[in-house]
């Protein structure tokens, strides 16, 4: 079979448990949990590849595969189901070698796929994680790493130095170039955090991966091996900063902050953008959204194929929900296919997909940033019955 040489592919690790997500990654991989109403966590990086003009993606999955892999599918949605593109599920597989098997760590699962990169013959290769919220010109950092002959390029963020610690950190010279780097250091040295986007030139990466592989000691990681030993090596690697939105929504926390930052007349996040940024996604055909002439509805995102018969206030829903009469949602993100019955009342909670809250139960209540989590969470699936109460912070 042809492959047509590219000059740059994307490998998106999509493969993590997301176990801070609790409840809601049971039964589902973090990058395919809903979001903004009618998107999932992986449109945002494949979308950026296509509006980046990258349109060849291997997607490395792992944990709860079949829910994401059915949703990419052929990777119709987001035009990378053509002739000479391709949106490449890349799951752990056996080899007679036996370094193969489930992915080790970051660094390890790109080398189980040294294969499928050179089929292509890349000159760059993009590393990208599945689990953030943003939107990016890959092409512009691809530029940016070329123009400073770079081995390796990091996205660069600046964060509080009190979140820093949660970061690989950087220090460079006046000149961009990348002198230290800390995978997560307990004491941070800079507020310059790796947003774990890499470039690479490909003959590069591949000796560094096939090293990193031999050495018994390796975590197998980007982050704590093979950055760090690239830079130990001497090779020229560059900082790119990067200013727009960005979020981790790797926490319960973090992923409703992300959802309630798209609302409002100028939201922290503007997911509608222009012709050059949109968000792709795989939608089901479903009717326009039905709002009672006795329902309330303010700053809400409502998506299609929703009933609306209650009182919404700043609050995300998603397809085919339903929301009864004299029901109240507020500050809340509410998943696809939720039923919330006829007097209950949802206050600061994420309600996971297909759940229900029967008549005059009530998830959540006051919200607090200083407490540890008082977000309400309920399961995929998962009921409160009648007239029951879920406590701000518990889960279902």
């Amino acid at each position: 079979m042809f492959f047509q040489k590219k000059r740059c592919i994307a490998m998106l690790l999509a493969g993590g448990q997301g176990s801070r997500l609790k409840v809601l990654t049971e039964n589902t991989a973090k990058p395919a949990v809903p979001f903004g109403g009618k998107y999932r966590i992986i449109d945002f990086p494949l979308s950026n590849c296509v509006n980046s003009g990258i349109d060849t993606v291997g997607i490395l999955t792992q944990y709860q595969p079949l829910e994401l892999n059915e949703y990419i599918g052929n990777g119709q949605p987001w035009g990378l189901n053509k002739t000479h593109s391709c949106a490449q599920v890349l799951p752990p597989y056996e080899r007679h070698d036996k370094k193969s098997g489930w992915y080790k760590g970051t660094a390890n699962a790109i080398y189980q796929n040294i294969a499928f990169i050179e089929r292509y013959d890349p000159e760059y290769v993009v590393i990208l994680s599945g689990d953030h919220i943003y939107k990016m010109d890959y092409a512009a950092m691809v530029d940016y790493h070329e123009k400073h002959n770079a081995s390796c390029t990091l996205a660069v963020r600046s964060v509080p130095l009190k979140e820093a610690s949660r970061f690989g950190t950087l220090n460079t010279n006046p000149d961009g170039s990348i002198y230290e780097f800390e995978e997560k250091p307990k004491v941070p040295k800079s507020t310059n955090a790796s947003m774990g986007i890499y470039v690479f030139n490909w003959p590069v990466l591949r000796e560094a991966l096939i090293a990193d592989e031999d050495d018994e000691a390796s975590s197998n990681d980007f982050g704590k091996n093979i950055i760090p030993n690239l830079l130990s090596q001497g090779h020229k690697m560059m900082a790119y900063n990067f200013d727009g939105y960005w979020k981790d929504v790797g926490t319960i926390d973090s992923l409703w902050e992300a959802n309630m930052e798209l609302l409002g007349k100028n939201p922290a996040f503007d997911i509608r953008g222009d012709e050059h940024s949109k968000i792709y996604a795989r939608n089901s055909a479903l009717p326009s959204s039905y709002i009672d002439e006795a329902a309330k509805t303010v700053g809400c995102f409502i998506a299609e194929g929703s009933e609306i018969y209650g009182t919404v206030r700043n609050s995300i829903i998603s397809t085919g929900c339903s929301v009864g009469k004299d029901a109240l949602v507020e500050n809340s993100v509410v998943m696809p296919g939720v039923v919330i019955e006829s007097g209950a009342i949802v206050r600061h909670a994420i309600l996971g997909e297909n759940s229900r809250i029967c008549r005059n139960a009530v998830v959540g209540g006051a919200y607090s940033s200083k407490d540890k989590m008082t977000i309400s969470v309920t399961s995929k699936g998962a009921v409160l019955e009648e007239n029951a109460v879920l406590q701000p912070g518990e889960m279902l």
